[in-house]
């Protein structure tokens, strides 16, 4: 089951000060080179307990591989928009789209903790705007990860996830 994630709920600062942490370059570095690995493997055996961005909002998302069409799971940071999921394509705002990304907009019927849903990419730039505002509630490091992103000439791509009874 998945969590229900608002981001208009106050966070305490403990909270704030450990997001505030994993923005930072270091930590970007673990959870390039550890967490990535890692965090898929502990939240299956764990169900979600257990993972590198404890305290975060982090759900094991599954797509199916845009070539090779093989299951593969990610942790993502996630919060709800009514009854949609937003998931932020961010990468540490590297100047590629994580692999994940290239999946879903491949192959949009995914799941999030076993439940199926259709992704959509966010294109509308008064709707990416307002779910930005709502993203930094969440992890206020999105907002360095833009700055990286768009020093590479890139846009870091939202995505929607509506809940769907026939995905997969």
């Amino acid at each position: 089951m998945l969590r229900r994630v608002d981001p208009q709920r106050p966070r305490g600062w403990l909270y704030r000060a450990y997001s505030r942490m994993s923005g930072t370059r270091p930590a970007g570095w673990i959870s390039r080179h550890v967490a990535w690995k890692l965090d898929p493997w502990l939240m299956r055996r764990t169900n979600g307990r257990v993972r590198f961005g404890m305290g975060l909002p982090m759900a094991l998302l599954e797509t199916r591989g845009a070539k090779s069409g093989q299951v593969r799971q990610n942790g993502v940071i996630y919060f709800h928009d009514g009854a949609d999921v937003i998931v932020i394509a961010s990468k540490l705002g590297m100047p590629e789209h994580p692999a994940w990304f290239h999946n879903a907009r491949a192959n949009p019927d995914v799941k999030v903790n076993g439940e199926p849903y259709r992704a959509e990419i966010v294109g509308d730039e008064a709707e990416r705007a307002r779910l930005w505002g709502l993203a930094d509630r969440i992890f206020p490091a999105f907002a360095a990860y833009r700055e990286r992103a768009a020093a590479a000439d890139r846009t870091i791509p939202i995505l929607r996830l509506v809940p769907s009874e026939s995905a997969r």
